[in-house]
């Protein structure tokens, strides 16, 4: 029976290791073209494309469908009303084979708009710096590369894929139901979903990504001098009962895996005003006085829909145990769902490491959620069969000025999600 087994463990290795014809032209094609790759992640980089930049999201679009327009792909926008202020999104499709559907999602749009500083490509050896360097103008770049090396071995033609480049994961323009319909749809067709922000290391795969949503606490309090504070007549005020729900929140719910809520604005006194949209606000108080008014602005991310339903239900019973003279309400907004770590994501992730392995890269572990914030793909994972995301190069400090691209990691993730991307259409 040991013998037997070795001789199983031996051929399932051996399988993992081999590269077919095929493969090995793709990973070189790769390889030979990477400093092509590169100069593209420059250009792109150096157009301003934050989310309210619609004139740059459209620039940096028509870049990369011209590119899929030389391979083949029938491209095309999809936009909305006027009122919702974004470029709109990048579709390209192909429709040539009988093996899987395949979706790829990237975006267009970056966190830094054209009146923030950080705004140049920089290079320093193996690492580039630049606004969208990592998040997520190297993974578009990546999805391009791939499509060019299995253009070159001939089997981009007997593929069924679609890649949508949206422009707006960063700060949506409307209502998810409007702004993600063809985006869902597309998830719809497709059997497998994968999307091209950065690996979370060249040794792991992103089977799952939490959600992320948002709450607005408002307490009240009644006004007066604050000599009388803590009397039955007068009670606690607005800002202590923000506080004890806050502290509520922190001491009961925080232990929970996966589940993470952050109060990232509040304003509170006599007189308050708060702009949710544009997250700014305006207070006066007097220290004489006890507070009147409390808004606070919150996020919360979950690893399910039941872990948010659940936290929001708890939530909303903390607010409800009121202080003496106050008041609290707490209202939702979701935006982003989770995208949960299934047995077919895992399933799907262990085709992935048995290319990994092939090229010698190693084995590949399930990244911690608690990792990763909120992505486009969750929307389609409910609808496809597996999904993957994190196919895109290394990089690190996303949203900030520190924002990099470890540039030796982009032919071998380039590489590794093209190979996946063959084996799983044939």
């Amino acid at each position: 029976m040991k013998h037997i087994i070795t001789i199983l463990l031996t051929l399932t290795i051996g399988f993992a290791q081999s590269l077919s014809k095929k493969e090995k032209q793709i990973q070189s094609y790769v390889e030979q073209h990477t400093e092509n790759a590169i100069d593209l992640v420059e250009k792109l980089v150096n157009i301003n494309s934050g989310s309210l930049n619609i004139k740059g999201n459209k620039k940096v679009g028509k870049i990369i469908q011209a590119e899929l327009d030389k391979l083949g792909f029938k491209t095309y926008w999809v936009t909305y009303p006027k009122d919702i202020k974004r470029s709109g999104h990048l579709f390209a499709e192909m429709r040539g084979g009988k093996g899987k559907n395949i979706l790829l999602i990237g975006h267009l749009d970056t966190v830094f708009e054209p009146d923030h500083p950080f705004q140049k490509y920089t290079r320093k050896g193996d690492t580039a710096y630049g606004p969208g360097v990592a998040d997520m103008k190297g993974g578009d770049v990546s999805m391009i590369y791939i499509m060019k090396a299995l253009k070159k071995i001939g089997a981009l033609k007997k593929m069924n894929l679609t890649l949508v480049f949206t422009g707006d994961e960063e700060k949506t323009g409307g209502d998810v139901t409007i702004v993600r319909k063809e985006l869902v749809d597309a998830g719809k067709w497709a059997n497998i979903a994968l999307g091209f922000e950065g690996a979370g290391g060249i040794n792991t795969g992103t089977i799952a990504r939490r959600s992320s949503s948002s709450w607005v606490l408002t307490t009240t309090g009644i006004q007066g001098h604050s000599s009388q504070i803590f009397k039955d007549h007068l009670g606690y005020g607005a800002i202590f009962e923000a506080s004890r729900i806050l502290n509520a929140f922190r001491v009961e719910l925080a232990p929970e895996e996966y589940l993470t809520f952050n109060p990232g604005t509040m304003v509170g006194g006599t007189d308050v005003t708060y702009d949710p949209v544009n997250s700014k606000g305006t207070t006066f108080g007097k220290t004489n006085v006890v507070a009147q008014s409390v808004t606070v602005h919150g996020g919360i991310r979950t690893i399910s829909i039941p872990q948010l339903e659940n936290a929001m239900k708890n939530m909303k019973e903390i607010a409800s145990r009121n202080l003496t003279g106050t008041t609290a309400n707490i209202k939702f907004k979701t935006s982003y769902p989770p995208m949960a770590p299934t047995k077919a994501n895992y399933a799907l992730l262990d085709k992935f490491e048995a290319v990994n392995l092939a090229l010698g890269y190693g084995k590949l572990e399930p990244l911690d959620p608690s990792k990763r914030g909120a992505a486009d793909i969750s929307f389609v994972a409910p609808h496809v069969d597996a999904s993957l995301a994190g196919m895109g190069p290394d990089g690190f400090g996303d949203h900030s000025e520190d924002e990099g691209l470890d540039l030796t990691s982009f032919p071998k993730t380039t590489t590794r999600t093209a190979i996946l991307i063959y084996r799983l259409t044939r």
